[in-house]
């Protein structure tokens, strides 16, 4: 078990699990232990850490209680022995000081600070940087507000200080002036009367070559220090300034010089790698772009190291200002003035020191991370390239530069699909650094995918997943992606800051963005699946001329992706924008446009899905399949009067892409806040709500019987309404002729629907030709496929035949998988009945597949049922039972067809008990049967029920 207090306080069991330890208090009473682990802390201490001085009179007996609730909790993390012991002198915690945080803290620092004095600069930020690695966030953070807190914390703040000094001059030992200079400015900006660490930036600014800044802190450190103490500059400060004043010129940075050695193989990239040696070959200036993370740097560093001419690589992230970048690039490609032409009006200027340099050079110039100072790369690159002719240019930025000449390679995630697909390669060659011999296999390939697909497939987030396979399992790794941020927070400690973690990466991005840049990209985290153009200006709040610029900004500089109209995140991105949103305090006003845009857009489609532009409107509301339901899932909680008439107004797409159980769980979460009565208005729509929530709940049923039986009577707005009175109870025949098309030619379905269940053929058949005619004339194609099914049943083999081609076709057209199905299953019933058991065997066949893809027991149940009577029809009893059984066991019960399927496999089951010998099984299936066909009143298979249910009973006498 580990403890951890530099934080907030946690604890964790041996399988690293976070054990619940209750609330403040105890969490406070277990805190005060951790700090003294392995040493007794008398009763009085520790009342007053948790009550204060004028603690009250019970305070010890509360305190007993905390005790007991505290060793329970740990005893439930399956702890074999009393962690928490009691004896004369007071409560002891026992546990290995290495296991509590705090304790392996200042061990760690203690021995860096050894290694340090003696010269071990390597061993010294090795160790100091595990130290560091231990916060988690301020000390006590959860319990701060306890009597004993505020001083520990104000101690423990301290350490982490003093820690964190020491690292940097190992680090400042080790030569990393270029990177302290970029990460010190944050720091002593947090804590400006620090003067070591002043002393410290100033030592990695000169040593960076930038003598200037240095001395600046001096006096910035100067003008604060009498400020706000008083006093002037200590003596170590100022002699870290009087060295610098004498030491004349700062050396050189170091930014840039040949392609950088790396340290593990490269993945997943052939293909990138190809484009780009090809686009170096014929253009001059190529940018990679891409958001963070994605593998642009060591895709130009690969592209770069096959050249065979003069290669120079800058890498301009640590600067601060645009203005540096000349400079950078003199430095890297070790020009000097004394091998120049002098000017005759003076010194040159530094660009024109590098067209004098570049002149007669092959050279290809690799500018990296150049998104910050993007403006003045650019006007650079365009006169190098104009002045020198022999020079080329490979750029990384996660914004492309914008001038002529500038061929685009925009770097994507590494591919996802397929068997080895490169994102899992990376992640396996990665994993197996950190625990040797992992390999993806057939146990764990669906895990590993799991966890690249979370990522967007980037590979830097993926080599940090897999890096905490040191000390994580693979399923553990995947259990914590919800927070991404906090589980990838451990990267290269050689790294730039803003590459060591997921967060540091994304915030990077995030900082170079203007402020109206920054409200779009939080506010368009309310989308789940991206948006259109329209859609973002009508929720996001700027007119659509403002947001076609900002969108564009976004998508130039890598936080959106652009295509087929529409505007996404990456899921990294996404998470990262989105707490920003909520930082902001919009998230529920922008939620709430959001919600009120789709309500706008399934209103607006609902009467189009039942005509000539239906399958284009399916189209459409498919693509914002996500933002229907992340709206509907707001709304349940927020606004239930919304939920309930967008929930209605996507019932008919619902019907028509078999979705209504996908809405169950927001339609039961609605009726919990309602109540038992519709709100005024909305009696229909309370009526469909109870229908998505009878779909998983089959006790809805009676109840919503009950209210289609209320609404029996009134002219339906909702055809998703009628067609469930259809299903539940019948066919039901309006007595007024209704006045819209769509609705004239429902019911002359519904009247031969019900002149077939009659054994009315007459009847029949010309009200479903009518009906027929009048949704083709609407252009319906449901309607269409709903009939042409009824009529395929009256005709001949071969108008039948055509019938049901047509049909299967239109489903296929529709998207429609569920009603495929089921006809792919008449086919095949067809073909049975027809003695042509092969092919009906292939059709049965192929619907259980497309039954499996629907994800409905009921579906399947259908096609089972086909493949059980073949099975029954061979003599293959065993099988054919198993085959009825598995049918049984998926085939629901609360529409007409599911009771027609559980007719069928009754019926099969009885006669496999027949053929048995089984008399009393055979009888309790015809018997069911029956009951089913009279409670629907269908007249030919209540005879049939009725007629082997006799034939067994004349058997048995």
């Amino acid at each position: 078990m580990r403890f951890g207090v530099l934080g907030a306080v946690e604890v964790w069991s041996a399988d690293g699990e976070t054990v619940a330890v209750g609330g403040p208090r105890s969490r406070a009473l277990l805190a005060i232990l951790l700090l003294n682990a392995g040493r007794t802390v008398a009763v009085r201490p520790l009342v007053e850490g948790l009550y204060g001085p004028g603690a009250p009179s019970g305070a010890a007996h509360a305190l007993q209680s905390q005790v007991s609730r505290l060793r329970r909790r740990l005893g439930a993390a399956g702890e074999t022995g009393d962690r928490l012991q009691f004896g004369p002198a007071g409560y002891l915690l026992l546990a290995d000081p290495d296991d509590v945080d705090v304790h392996r803290c200042e061990r760690l620092a203690g021995e860096g600070r050894r290694s340090l004095a003696a010269g071990d600069h390597e061993g010294a930020a090795r160790l100091l940087g595990e130290a560091l690695e231990l916060w988690r966030g301020p000390a006590l953070a959860d319990v701060i507000d306890a009597p004993f807190a505020g001083e520990q914390a104000a101690r423990l703040e301290e350490l982490r200080l003093a820690v964190l000094q020491d690292l940097v001059e190992a680090r400042l030992a080790r030569g990393e002036h270029h990177d302290l200079a970029a990460e010190l400015p944050e720091i002593v900006a947090a804590h400006p009367l620090r003067e070591r660490l002043r002393g410290q930036l100033m030592r990695a600014l000169y040593g960076s070559g930038r003598k200037a800044e240095a001395l600046l802190v001096f006096e910035d450190a100067r003008r604060t220090l009498a400020e706000e103490l008083g006093v002037d500059p200590s003596p170590e400060l100022g002699d870290v300034h009087l060295a610098m004043l004498r030491a004349g010129p700062a050396p050189a940075e170091a930014v840039g010089g040949g392609v950088p050695a790396q340290f593990t193989t490269f993945v997943g990239r052939d293909g990138d790698l190809e484009r780009v040696r090809a686009l170096l070959g014929e253009r001059r200036l190529v940018t990679l772009t891409g958001p963070g993370g994605v593998g642009k740097t060591r895709l130009a560093v690969e592209a770069a190291g096959r050249e065979q001419d003069e290669v120079r690589f800058v890498d301009l992230a640590a600067l601060a200002d645009g203005a540096a970048v000349p400079q950078a690039l003199i430095n890297a490609l070790g020009l000097r003035e004394a091998g120049l032409v002098p000017s005759l009006s003076g010194p040159l200027d530094p660009v024109e020191r590098l067209i004098a340099g570049l002149a007669e050079r092959r050279v290809l110039l690799v500018l990296d991370n150049c998104e910050h100072v993007v403006a003045e790369v650019a006007a650079l690159t365009r006169r190098l390239l104009a002045a020198c002719r022999d020079l080329r240019i490979l750029v990384t930025s996660r914004e492309r530069l914008g001038i002529t000449g500038e061929t685009l390679h925009p770097v994507p995630p590494l591919p996802l699909d397929g068997g080895g697909h490169p994102a899992a390669r990376l992640f396996a060659d990665r994993a197996a650094a950190v625990r040797p011999g992992f390999l993806v296999s057939d146990a764990n390939a669906d895990a590993v995918a799991r966890i690249c697909r979370a990522l967007d497939g980037l590979p830097l987030a993926i080599e940090l997943a897999a890096a905490r396979l040191r000390s994580l399992t693979l399923e553990e790794v995947e259990a914590r992606l919800d927070d991404r941020f906090r589980l990838l927070s451990r990267g290269d400690r050689s790294a730039a800051p803003r590459h060591r973690t997921l967060r540091s990466v994304v915030g990077w991005s995030w900082d170079l963005l203007s402020r109206p840049e920054q409200a779009l990209a939080a506010r368009l985290t309310v989308f789940s699946g991206g948006a259109s153009l329209h859609a973002a200006a009508r929720v996001c709040g700027p007119s659509e001329g403002e947001a076609v610029e900002l969108l564009a900004d976004l998508v130039d500089k890598s936080l959106v992706e652009a295509g087929g109209g529409r505007y996404r995140m990456l899921e990294t991105v996404h998470a990262y924008c989105a707490e920003r949103l909520a930082d902001d305090g919009e998230r529920e006003q922008v939620r709430a446009a959001h919600a009120a845009y789709f309500l706008d857009l399934a209103q607006a489609a609902e009467p189009c899905l039942r005509g000539p532009d239906q399958l284009e409107w399916l189209a459409r509301l498919d693509a914002e399949r996500g933002n229907f339901h992340a709206a509907l899932h707001w709304a349940a909680a927020a606004d239930p009067t919304l939920g309930l008439r967008l929930l209605a107004a996507l019932s008919w797409q619902g019907q028509l892409r078999g979705l209504p159980g996908e809405r169950t769980a927001v339609a039961a979460g609605l009726l919990v806040t309602i109540g038992d009565e519709p709100p005024a208005g909305l009696e229909e729509e309370y009526t469909l709500c109870v229908a998505h929530a009878a779909a998983a709940d089959n006790a809805h049923d009676q109840l919503l019987r009950d209210r289609l039986e209320r609404l029996a009577d009134q002219p339906l707005r909702y055809p998703f309404l009628r067609v469930l009175r259809f299903m539940m109870n019948g066919p039901r025949v309006d007595e007024e002729t209704p006045a819209d098309p769509w609705s004239r030619a429902f019911t002359s379905m519904e009247s031969g629907v019900k002149g077939l269940f009659g054994g009315d053929r007459d009847t029949a058949e010309p009200a479903l030709r009518a009906a027929l005619a009048g949704f083709r004339e609407i252009g319906d194609r449901w309607g269409v496929l709903t009939v042409l099914k009824q009529l395929a049943g009256l005709a001949d083999e071969t108008e039948s035949t055509a019938l049901m081609a047509e049909a299967i076709d239109l489903a296929g057209r529709l998207g429609a998988v569920e009603d495929l199905t089921r006809l792919l299953v008449r086919n095949a019933d067809r073909l049975t009945d027809a003695g042509r058991l092969l092919p009906a065997q292939a059709e049965y066949e192929r619907a259980v597949d497309f039954a499996r893809r629907t994800g409905t027991p009921e579906t399947q149940a259908g096609a089972l049922r086909g493949l059980a009577d073949l099975a029954r029809l061979r003599g293959e009893l065993p099988a054919a039972r198993d085959l009825y059984d598995r049918a049984l066991r998926g085939c629901g019960r609360a529409s007409m067809g599911a009771a027609l399927t559980r007719y069928r496999i009754l019926f099969g089951l009885g006669r496999v008990a027949e053929a048995e010998r089984d008399a009393d099984q055979a009888r309790s299936c015809y018997r069911q049967a029956l009951a089913i066909a009279r409670a629907y009143g269908d007249l030919p298979s209540t005879a049939a029920s009725a007629d082997a249910l006799a034939a067994v009973d004349a058997r048995g006498r």
